[in-house]
């Protein structure tokens, strides 16, 4: 039984830790804490702060009082002489209300460093040495304020005749008013400390909520797109970043629609496009064993056009199979030094007796020697596709142009022909699988619908771009960019 116990103490314990550590991890935890820290310290370093200045401006206008009443006192005793008679109820009267009202202490001190009168009486005949009231005797007044020990120290030297100094008058005043005050505002400071920290807590919860909040919806609309659900756009409004996330989610969102629309698209084209020469040459069976002694000219003849259909299914299904191929991502690329030149120039040479059927011209314009790390095979493969399509889709005494040229990190190709053109809804859609623009003409001129889908993604392989520029009725152009020295990404 206690075994029980300690396996549930220690899952208990692990999952209080895990949801501890996914505390910490949390924006709406770790914004909470910035706001609480922005708050609060500043507060905190205001209260200690602004305490000092307060205490010494209290006790510099409570000195500022006292050494106005001490000067006044102090020549009151050098006119009555009473560090020699020591006979006057004036300025006994006058000392003893100082000590009163500012609850402190005065002293009078004789040039024998004996003190004459001492409003507190205890210390009087005693003898008082210290370094303040030998610099009083120097002629020297000192005033000084011990925080320590709460109280205010003033020296004043009392002058004869010919302004000899005679004695000391050695008053001490008490701070504990200071520090009542001080005490009264501290407590009055951490109340407001409080009642700010409890109102810094609050706000940073509901701006912390707040700020998580379009997160909260993007993670549902996350788990809707999980589920298939594709028109499920978000609307955030509010901060610049916020809507910038809401607009690449949306845009992400639009591409995930269209890749599943063109997966299904594909699916249903490769079934088509499987189905169609099958259905043939089932039809060119079925005619054949419907007749009787039919001329050995027909069956030849049924016999051509099966053979056709079945090269053109290997031709789709070939096709496929390197579209597949290029698909992955690990895709075997067998990359060598080229020169891009020469390359295009074979490519050419034969494509151009296909071109010269139709009386359509071929013309290679290179601008530089070119040298490039490529798949011969595959790179072959792409060019060859852009040509044979400016010959396929042109006019009867067209022309093909094809321009090289290069800089210092990239090689660039570009096919343009006079021929028919890509109407403008089309020209996205010609690097989609079995796409064709007009499908009766792709009949008549052969050919998968694959071609440009393979190119783009050999050219991809190669870390390089293709994009179309096209007309329609005024002719196509498709530029290359492929990098000069391959890196495998």
């Amino acid at each position: 039984m206690s075994k029980i116990k300690e396996l549930l103490l220690i899952k208990y314990i692990k999952r209080l830790l895990e949801k501890t550590k996914s505390l910490l991890k949390s924006l709406k935890f770790r914004i909470f804490i910035v706001m609480i820290i922005c708050g609060i310290i500043p507060v905190i370093m205001l209260e200690v702060t602004i305490l000092k200045p307060i205490e010494d401006e209290m006790v510099a206008s409570k000195m500022d009082r006292l050494l106005s009443q001490c000067n006044i006192l102090r020549n009151h005793i050098i006119s009555e002489n009473y560090i020699e008679l020591r006979q006057s109820d004036a300025i006994d009267a006058e000392m003893a209300q100082l000590s009163a009202m500012y609850d402190g202490r005065v002293m009078l001190i004789n040039s024998d460093f004996v003190i004459v009168k001492d409003t507190y009486v205890m210390d009087e005949n005693k003898t008082c040495v210290s370094t303040d009231v030998i610099k009083g005797y120097r002629g020297e007044n000192v005033s000084k304020y011990v925080s320590e020990n709460n109280y205010i120290e003033i020296v004043m030297p009392i002058t004869g005749y010919e302004k000899k100094t005679i004695g000391v008058m050695l008053v001490t005043f008490s701070t504990n008013d200071v520090k009542i005050a001080l005490e009264n505002l501290e407590d009055k400071m951490a109340l407001i400390r409080i009642i700010i920290s409890l109102l810094v807590m609050v706000v940073s919860m509901l701006v912390s909520v707040f700020f998580v909040k379009p997160f909260d919806r993007l993670k549902k609309s996350f788990e809707k797109v999980s589920e298939g659900y594709f028109d499920n756009k978000l609307e955030l409004n509010g901060y610049t970043e916020i809507e910038n996330i809401a607009k690449s989610y949306n845009d992400m969102l639009d591409k995930m629609k269209k890749l599943d629309e063109s997966r299904q698209e594909f699916v249903s084209n490769v079934s088509h496009e499987l189905k169609t020469p099958i259905t043939s040459i089932k039809v060119l069976a079925d005619s054949l064993m419907m007749q009787d002694d039919i001329p050995n000219e027909i069956y030849k003849e049924f016999f051509v056009d099966i053979v056709n259909e079945i090269d053109r299914e290997n031709e789709i299904i070939t096709d496929l199979l390197d579209l597949v191929r290029l698909d992955k991502k690990n895709a075997n690329l067998n990359i060598t030094r080229l020169n891009i030149n020469e390359l295009v120039e074979l490519i050419l040479k034969r494509l151009r007796p296909i071109a010269a059927k139709r009386n359509i011209e071929i013309v290679l314009e290179s601008f530089r020697p070119i040298e490039a790390d490529v798949d011969e095979v595959k790179i072959t493969s792409a060019i060859s596709n852009l040509v044979e399509n400016a010959i396929k889709y042109n006019i009867i005494d067209g022309w093909v142009r094809v321009t090289l040229n290069a800089d210092h990190k990239y090689f660039y190709i570009k096919v343009a022909d006079s021929g028919i053109g890509i109407p403008e809804e089309s020209r996205e859609m010609v690097f989609e699988r079995f796409y064709r623009v007009d499908k009766t003409r792709a009949r008549e001129t052969g050919g998968t619908g694959l071609g440009l889908a393979i190119t783009k993604n050999i050219i991809q392989l190669h870390n390089g771009a293709v994009k179309v520029y096209s007309k329609e009725g005024e002719g196509t152009t498709f530029t290359v960019r492929i990098p000069l020295n391959y890196v495998n990404l």
